[in-house]
């Protein structure tokens, strides 16, 4: 029986919803890749033979797709590699694909807490931070909408806030029965044409982040609209700092 997370995965969801999201392809794990994927030295896994099949797999899907990919797995992304950093995690090669999700700590978690069954592949996109949102879903209904990248107040978002929530507002809408839960945390990207893709699912409270909404322990029952930073508030007078 699957549980409340294996819904929100993204082979479970794209068949459903595949039509709202980034083109996908999935590469099935089996359970002898698994196994040395999940010891510690799986960073340095390539020698075996289970991976090399796992390898040529992998390079075929990635004949389909044209330039860089993006790959994650069943649950998260490795968001947390030096690539990702540097590069918004492109990778054009099997190997570097592989080699990039083995050098994520979320990854090798979710490997080792048998989360994962499929290596997943997409054309890389290079997606703009303020264009990506998260949005809050309870009784299959938007009540809360946030700026998914905390780092600073994006100032072409400001004007453009009633555009972007009725943008969601009406694709949840579209979507609504065929979500994974009726409560539910849902990651977007608005493209610059205001077509949305669905980037990812989280489960509705902790340990999901909130992100601009600060806390879950509020109520949830009235509309609270689209969240952004403000600006930063310029200093005035005198203003002595010590040290």
């Amino acid at each position: 029986m699957l549980v409340h997370d294996d819904l929100m995965s993204l082979p479970k969801w794209y068949p459903v919803l595949h039509a709202y999201t980034f083109p996908t392809s999935f590469v099935t794990l089996t359970d002898e890749q698994l196994a040395i994927l999940r010891r510690d030295d799986s960073a340095d896994c390539i020698s075996y033979p289970a991976i090399k099949e796992l390898l040529a797999t992998m390079r075929n899907e990635l004949e389909d797709i044209s330039g860089n990919c993006f790959a994650g797995v069943d649950c998260c992304s490795p968001t947390d590699t030096d690539r990702f950093r540097d590069k918004r995690g492109a990778t054009y090669s099997a190997n570097s694909t592989l080699l990039n999700l083995m050098h994520s700590d979320k990854v090798r978690e979710a490997i080792r807490e048998g989360k994962v069954t499929s290596i997943c592949l997409r054309p890389f996109r290079r997606m703009q931070p303020a264009r990506e949102f998260r949005l809050f879903i309870t009784c299959g209904e938007l009540v809360a909408m946030s700026q998914y990248h905390l780092t600073r107040h994006f100032r072409r978002l400001a004007g453009a806030r009633e555009k972007y929530w009725n943008l969601a507002y009406d694709f949840v809408k579209v979507v609504r029965n065929l979500l994974p839960d009726e409560n539910i945390v849902m990651d977007i990207y608005v493209s610059a044409t205001g077509t949305i893709y669905i980037v990812d699912f989280n489960p509705w409270g902790e340990p999901t982040d909130p992100k601009m909404l600060i806390r879950w322990d509020r109520d949830w029952s009235k509309e609270i609209g689209i969240v952004l930073m403000e600006p930063p508030l310029p200093l005035s007078g005198d203003v002595n700092v010590s040290f």
